[in-house]
């Protein structure tokens, strides 16, 4: 593989960008109107115009993407995450047309981007599930007699969901009858299918997720563990390695749980098992995402891998650089997804940066999708930056941490910079006794 395309745009395609640029491989940026001022598409060996700001007519454009694939060449095309990264179709396109998809199988895709699928997948090879839906509820009546079945509190969500959109919490049946049918809109206004299903919403809980890798010679490892249950709205404010409360008799179980389910679907190249874990250390099997994830950092940092290395190297159908014995772990990371948002109300503050600087120092890593002088638009999502803080253990981190943000400028746009310092001072948090519903509790987030 000697030319890359990258479907995506920001930090992540910088990130691949590195990779490529270490592994002597060209790299072809694609970009909207919006983006052509950023600094992935000057680091990139080629950039090309792909179309207007919206998605639709950009980062969505699979034919306008395959188009330039095919004009410059390029032997593989890496989808990032978000936008077409987990979209079966694009993946079958790429394949078609003769390159290759640095990501899963296409079928695995699918069967795991119905969450419906997927859960009824993991449970026959075993892997503990919510209590919940068999299939897609039809009717309000199906979804109420099935709710009193299991026990409420439920969680109404969109079968071909995910990143916490379609996702609605009922404590009772007029809760779930009041949310039915609009869940079942928003499920169809942002994946296409208004089909819908339950689980049993698992109070006080954890959301942990295990990093999966798998080749096409029957090869699958895990690279343990990442805790995200900081979360608002469903959505990864905080994510660290490794979990802070976690045993190491639950933690070993989880790791043979998803290689296991990694199994199951003959897993290649990087995927992420996502666990909901209650507060006797029980888990069960959320989903499957078949990406890289945003959070691949902190993986990397305890492992000292390039994760995206190891995606190239799948996708050519080369062995897995290590076995599982010879994956090793060391220290502990956090990363902080930083906004341009307004830290009271919430919501984007797109605008543009006057200065963005931080202490370049041990420890830290920034990685950033924009720099002093870039604007934040509202066409996309509005992380500025992924900031990865890394220590020998989890108290040297927070430190690191605490440290990096009090010396972080960021002018210009409103940012999240706020919340995680007082985060970073809770007791809560530096205890590791947190739950996903940490930041609600001390009224840090919104409902």
């Amino acid at each position: 593989m000697q030319k890359i395309l990258i479907a995506n745009r920001g930090e992540i395609a910088l990130r691949i960008i590195r990779t490529c640029r270490e592994l002597g491989i060209e790299s072809v940026a694609v970009y909207s109107d919006a983006d052509q001022e950023l600094p992935f598409v000057k680091k990139a060996d080629s950039a090309l115009r792909i179309g207007e700001p919206p998605v639709q007519k950009s980062y969505l454009n699979s034919d306008e993407i395959l188009r330039i694939a095919k004009e410059e060449k390029v032997d593989g095309i890496h989808p990032g995450y978000g936008f077409l990264s987990e979209n079966a179709d694009f993946a079958r396109k790429v394949k078609e047309a003769g390159l290759t998809f640095i990501g899963p199988a296409p079928d695995t895709i699918e069967k795991m981007g119905d969450k419906i699928v997927a859960r009824s997948t993991m449970e026959a090879a075993g892997v503990p599930v919510v209590p919940g839906s068999e299939q897609g509820l039809k009717t309000l009546d199906d979804a109420v007699r099935l709710a009193e079945e299991i026990g409420y509190p439920v969680m109404l969500k969109a079968s071909g969901g995910g990143g916490g959109i379609g996702m609605v919490l009922c404590e009772n049946e007029q809760a779930l009858a009041k949310n039915f049918e609009s869940t079942k809109g928003r499920a169809k206004a942002y994946f296409g299918s208004d089909e819908v299903f339950i689980e049993k919403y698992i109070k006080n809980a954890r959301h942990v997720e295990v990093q999966i890798f798998g080749d096409s010679h029957g090869n699958h490892v895990h690279m343990f563990e990442r805790d995200c249950s900081i979360q608002r709205r469903h959505q990864k404010v905080i994510e660290e390695a490794p979990s802070p409360f976690l045993r190491e008799e639950a933690r070993q179980k989880m790791y043979e749980t998803a290689v296991t389910a990694a199994r199951a679907v003959d897993y290649v190249n990087a995927g992420t098992v996502e666990f909901i874990v209650d507060e006797n250390e029980n888990f069960y099997f959320l989903e499957m995402n078949t990406r890289l994830q945003v959070e691949h950092p902190v993986t990397e940092a305890i492992t000292g891998l390039d994760l995206v290395k190891w995606q190239i190297l799948a996708a050519r159908g080369e062995r897995l650089p290590l076995l599982q014995n010879e994956i090793e772990k060391e220290g502990s990371a956090i990363e902080f997804r930083l906004y341009a948002e307004d830290p009271v109300r919430f919501l984007p503050s797109p605008g543009k940066i006057t200065e963005f600087s931080w202490e370049d120092r041990e420890g830290v890593r920034v990685d950033a999708g924009y720099e002093a002088g870039s604007t934040v638009t509202p066409f996309y999502d509005p992380m500025v930056a992924k900031c990865i803080a890394a220590g020998g253990t989890r108290e040297e981190a927070i430190k690191i941490a605490e440290e990096f943000f009090a010396n972080m400028k960021l002018d210009g746009i409103k940012s999240n910079a706020p919340l995680f310092v007082e985060i970073l001072s809770e007791e809560g948090f530096k205890s590791g006794n947190y739950t996903t519903a940490y930041l609600t509790e001390r009224k840090l987030a919104s409902k």
